[in-house]
Formats: structure tokens, sequence, C-alpha cells
């Protein structure tokens, strides 16, 4: 059974690949604009039935099978292989990248219908090279597999972030996520290189069985685990690597539901998760990853707090979630974050397509340009709200357990800061979310003072910050392509939040025996700072009981810190312009006027002694005739000389 498994999850692998050949390669295809998007959502389809075949012939407790072939070959073994570990973690991974990345091809056909044949060709034709590369990563059974698959996520992020490469600012926010999430990459490359060093194999099984066996020397590991901790930094976005996911919110908004949702963000809370034995020899990094995962979380929700755009509070939230996920890693129940990852990818998913919803109606990011859009788009905004109570925890919504959880964990092994950080974090989520709908769906339009005291500069450049809000307004719910998508992720988060606060009363998936039963105080505790966030937006951005200026007033060095992005992002503008083009500089002068200069020299005086010598040529062979005599007696006086 578990090799059926392994082979529906290979073909769901390959299904995206063809896609991306078909689109790619053969033009015709590419240039089509709808009937290529068309075949991009019928391979996407395919790889989502054979994933969900896949899942159900693994199941919950089936061994681990692989499917590999031998790959560069060493001393009569492979050094490494190529192909699919199938376990239940990487079926119920590989069913959630399948089905966001085709609800996210299928509601793109609405919203980008403005997009000429040839750009939504190029489009969908990123869009399964990306579903590929992300299934790749998934289902790699060795750490050389996937590092590739990690490369080529982040090479399709920097394509779809840049789609409308003409927009400076999105060609901007591209390049940066690709050199921010590079620096990460470079520390999981060593600490690759170093484990193979240390275990002589890339094989995760192989590796895995070395460290239940207590064959695998724990000297360095340290160091290792600590390095590819970096690359799950960079691609995670947590402190201080977080500065790339809120600008890559300049791509289409369909895109960041992609990205920030189920897929690349999360590559780095999959890595740990799956290495988690590993990372369990080193409790000292762990402990790292906990309280820079806490300290992420806080970071970014006092940072979405004061947002004007509906896409940026969410992109914080999601730097936020992560870090509660690295958070549960860093606490040593990795189960517990790799269930809010499952969650999280439903009802953010269905969060970034809601908002892309109200932009397509209202033409605008800006939050205070929206408002009363409840009566005029009620589907959306009843789909959001579901999405915002998942988000906040709230019971019978799909992120209620799973953050139960990850604060269970941390309370559990006496991280108090850490869950001090999270439960403040909980009340944010929920104020700054609870914001959003009131502002959006029910107040009125506000000024800018009353929605986060923004700057009218930062309005206007909201404004036209996705390239789809061309400035007119349709306010009403978007066609059936946008909305078929977000009813199944609106009805799947109450779904899985349904089962999990009334049936389920243990981690799904991986690691039951080391579930924490939280103390008898934590459910209410989470949910009523919940609550009080809600409560707080209401009366602040419906009610109008608190006077939103006064209140930012209150926190005025923190809110103006915040609105500086807390000079996070300056610090790496000035290491950019002063430090690395400093050096640059620096290097340039030396290869310029040291290396070159030397070369010059050399080369001067080569041609200086060769237009001497050059003067011997006569063309007179009179004159060659006694160059030849000269050369002859020197020679037979040398001789006579070194006999005698």
């Amino acid at each position: 059974m578990t090799t059926d498994a392994a082979g529906l999850a290979l073909l769901s692998l390959l299904l995206p690949a063809i896609s991306f050949l078909l689109l790619g390669v053969v033009a015709p295809f590419r240039r089509t604009g709808r009937p290529a998007a068309w075949l991009s959502i019928l391979f996407a389809a395919g790889a989502f039935g054979a994933a969900v075949l896949a899942c159900r012939a693994q199941g919950i407790a089936g061994e681990p099978t692989r499917l590999i072939w031998n790959w560069l070959p060493s001393e009569g073994r492979a050094l490494a292989t190529i192909g699919v570990l199938v376990d239940a973690d990487s079926t119920i991974m590989l069913v959630l990248v399948t089905l966001v990345a085709l609800l996210v091809q299928l509601y793109s056909i609405g919203y980008l219908s403005d997009e000429p044949a040839t750009a939504l060709g190029r489009y969908y034709t990123y869009q399964s090279l990306f579903a590929f590369s992300m299934m790749g990563l998934v289902l790699s059974p060795n750490f050389l597999q996937l590092f590739m698959c990690w490369e080529l996520v982040g090479l399709c992020s920097y394509l779809l972030i840049g789609f409308w490469y003409r927009k400076p600012e999105a060609a901007r926010a591209a390049v940066k996520a690709f050199w921010t999430t590079k620096a990460g990459d470079v520390g999981l490359l060593i600490g690759i290189v170093l484990l193979w060093r240390q275990a002589g194999t890339f094989d995760l099984t192989d590796m895995r069985a070395m460290v239940e066996s207590g064959a695998l020397p724990v000297a360095g590991l340290s160091l290792i685990t600590f390095c590819i901790y970096l690359g799950a930094m960079g691609k995670s976005a947590q402190f201080p690597l977080h500065v790339w996911l809120p600008d890559a919110m300049e791509g289409p908004t369909p895109v960041s539901a992609l990205i920030h949702a189920a897929t690349m963000v999360t590559a780095g809370v999959y890595l740990l998760h799956r290495t988690s034995w590993l990372f369990a020899l080193t409790p000292d990094v762990l402990l790292i990853v906990a309280w820079i995962g806490a300290f992420t979380a806080l970071l970014a929700a006092v940072l979405a707090c004061v947002q004007d755009d509906i896409k940026r509070v969410l992109a914080y939230s999601t730097v936020s979630q992560l870090g509660y996920m690295m958070a549960a890693i860093g606490a040593g129940l990795s189960a517990a974050g790799f269930f809010h990852l499952l969650t999280h990818g439903v009802f953010k998913a269905l969060l970034f397509l809601g908002a892309g919803a109200v932009i397509h109606g209202v033409g605008s990011n800006d939050l205070s340009r929206m408002g009363g859009l409840a009566r005029k788009m009620p589907q959306t905004a009843l789909l959001f709200i579901i999405g915002t109570l998942s988000l906040a925890g709230i019971p019978l919504f799909g992120g209620f357990l799973s953050k139960e959880e990850i604060l269970g964990a941390v309370w559990a092994h006496g991280l108090v800061g850490p869950f001090i950080l999270l439960m403040l974090v909980a009340f944010l989520t929920a104020f700054y979310m609870f914001r959003v709908v009131f502002l959006a769906f029910f107040a009125g339009p506000v000024p800018v003072s009353v929605a986060s005291s923004g700057s009218p500069a930062h309005v206007k450049a909201s404004a036209a910050h996705d390239s789809h809000a061309h400035g007119h307004s349709h306010e009403h719910d978007p066609p059936a392509t946008m909305l078929l998508p977000l009813w199944t992720l609106g009805l799947l988060s109450l779904a899985v939040g349904i089962y999990f606060t009334l049936i389920a009363h243990a981690l799904p998936v991986g690691e039951a025996e080391h579930a924490i039963e939280a103390p008898a105080w934590l459910t209410p505790s989470a949910v009523g700072v919940a609550v009080a966030g809600i409560l707080l937006a209401w009366l602040t951005y419906q009610r109008r009981a608190i006077d939103a200026a006064s209140l930012a007033g209150m926190f005025g060095p923190i809110r103006s810190a915040a609105l500086a992005k807390f000079w996070i992002d300056d610090i790496f503008t000035f290491t950019f312009d002063v430090v690395l083009l400093g050096f640059s500089r620096l290097v340039g002068w030396v290869d310029r006027y040291v290396v070159d200069g030397l070369l010059n020299v050399v080369s001067a005086w080569t041609l200086t002694a060769g237009d001497r010598l050059r003067m011997i040529q006569t063309g007179r062979a009179q004159d060659y005739v006694y160059g030849v005599a000269v050369g002859l007696l020197i020679l037979v006086l040398w001789m006579r000389w070194a006999l005698a």
C-alpha cells in the first residue's frame, strides 16, 4: 500500500513539471493566455488528486517508504540519490501545497483577467514551476535534493514577486526577497556540507537512524544545526531576515496567497520539523529558535497594528504566525508547529484571496478608502471573517487548537518569557485583524489619522500598490472563478476548526507520544485575550467609543518606531549602501589601480624591451650572418672554458 503511495506522490510531483515544460518550452502554449491557464489548472488538479490518493494510501500510521534512484556515484556507492520520501507528514503537506496551488491558479483566472495573453502564459509557467519546486522540497529524501528544490523555490518567488517587473517597486521587492533569503541559504549550504562531513551521507532516513542509534557524533553539531536554522530563518522570515516578506506584497495578490500561506514561507518551518530529531541533540540551538520565534511574533504583530495597506497587515501577520510555529519547534514539540502550519496554510490563503477580492472591487489596497463593504460584498465579508476568527484562535475555527497546542508546549517546557510574548501576540492578532474587518467591511470610510495615522505619502503609494487596482470601483462580490476558491478555503477552515474543537483531543500528525496536556487555565486565558483584542477593535473602529488617535498617542514612542519599522530596514539599507557598496568600491579601486597598475607597469616594460629588441631586426642577411658567427664564437669559448 505504501509503495502505491510513493508512486502516487511521484505522479503528483511530475504533473506540474510536465505543465511547466509544455508552457515554458513550447512557446505556442505559453502565448495562448487563457488556454495556457486552463492547461496549468488541469495539471494542478491532477496533482491534487494524486496527492489526496497518496495521503489516503499512506495513512497516518503507515511506515515511511521511498522511491529513489542512484545519483552521483562514488567508490561503488551513490554519493546522493534522487526520488521521493513518503510518510504521513510529507503526504499531508503535499495535499496542502497542491490544494492551495490549485485554488490560487483558479482564482488567478478572474483576478488577472485584464492581463495580456503572453503575460498570463508567463504567469502560469512560473506557477507550475513553483508548484513542482515546493512539492520536490516536501518529498525530498535527502539534503542535496532538498537544497536544489529549496533554491528553485527561491528563484520562482523572485519571478512571481517581480511579475509586474515594469513597476520599480515590484522589481526592487523581488531582488530584496531574493538576496535576503540567499543570506540564510548560505548558512543552510554550510550546514549541509558540515553535516555530510560528520555523517557521511545526505540521506535523511540513514541520518535519522544514525541519530537514534547514537552513531552520529555530537561534537560540533550545534554549529551545524544553527547553520541549518539560518536557512530556515531566511525562508520563514524570522528576525532579522523578515524584512523581505512585507515588500513581497508588490506581487499579484494570488502570488501573495501562494507564497505567504502554505508554500515558500513555511519551507523553513517544514525543514526544522523534518529534522527535529537532529535538533533534539542541540537544546541550546532550540532555545535560540524559541526566543527568536517568540520575538519575531511580537515584533511583526506590533508592525501589523500600524499598517494602512490590507495586504501588508496580512504579510506581517504571516511573519508573526511563523514566529509562533518556530517557538513550538524551539520548545521541542515540532508537531505543534507543523499542525499550526497546516491550519494556517488554509485560513491565511483564505485571507489573502479575500483581500484580493476586496482590492478587485475597491480598486485600492488602502483601508481608509474602504468601509461598509459587507453590504456590497456579503460573501467576501463572511469568508474574510471566518479567516479572521481562525487566525484569532477562536473556538470552532481553524487556528484554535493549533495555537493552543503551541502555547501549551511553550508553557510545559518552562519557557515563561516566550509564553508571555506569545500571549501578548494573541491579543494583538485579534486586535489588528478585527481592525481590518471593521474598517473594511462595517465602519464607514475614515480619515487616515483615525485608521492608523499613517502618512499621506504612504496612503498615496498604497492606493496604487497592487497593479490590479486600476483606480475604478466595482464593489460587488467577485466572479465565480474567484468565489469558488474562497468558499472552498472558508468551509475547510470551518470544518477543521469544528472537528478539532469538538472531536480531536490530540495532535493529528506525528509525535503523538510527545503531546502536551495543557493546563486547565490555558484555553480560557488564550481565548480571553483574543476576545479582549476583538472587543478593543470593536470599541475603537466600529463603535468609536475609544478615539483611535488618542489610543495611538498612548503608545507614542512605540508607534513612531513601528511606523519606521523599528529602523530595521534602514539598518539593512545602511549596511548595503555604506558597508557592502563601500567595500565594493574599495575592491574596485584596488583592482583598478593596484592589480591593473602592476600589470600595466609590467606590460609597459615588456613593450619597451620589445621595441629595443626589435631594432636588431634589420632585414639584412649579412647582419644575421654576423649574429650567427658571434653566437658560435661565444659558444666555442664557453665550451673551452667549461672543459678547462
